[in-house]
């Protein structure tokens, strides 16, 4: 843990990793991690764009309020910041017209 910031560090982190898609793309993930966190700390910046004007979007409050996390995982859009990370994911950014949303 980095004494400056009450933070837990990722990329420091000893769980195992486990291997997820997004967008098709396999990325090597810390178990248990927060999704959000995990995919951005692996350098996913957009996790969707908005419906009206397609502007990018990604987590801003990481405690489930904003919706700005939105990904589709396995076809459901879900918020990445009430997620753990699972082996097998298939994540994508959201905004497939034929996703059901499901509360977290």
């Amino acid at each position: 843990m980095n004494p400056v910031l009450p933070f837990l560090e990722i990329e420091a982190s000893s769980a195992p990793r486990v291997e997820v898609r997004f967008d098709g793309a396999p990325l090597l993930l810390p178990l248990g991690a927060n999704l959000a966190a995990a995919l951005l700390a692996a350098g996913i910046e957009r996790f969707r764009d908005t419906p009206v004007s397609g502007a990018p979007r990604a987590p801003f409050c990481m405690m489930g309020a904003c919706f700005d996390c939105l990904v589709e995982i396995d076809g459901v859009q879900r918020q990445a910041c009430m997620i753990e990370v699972a082996e097998g994911l298939q994540i994508a950014r959201a905004g497939s017209p034929e996703v059901r949303h499901v509360a977290s």
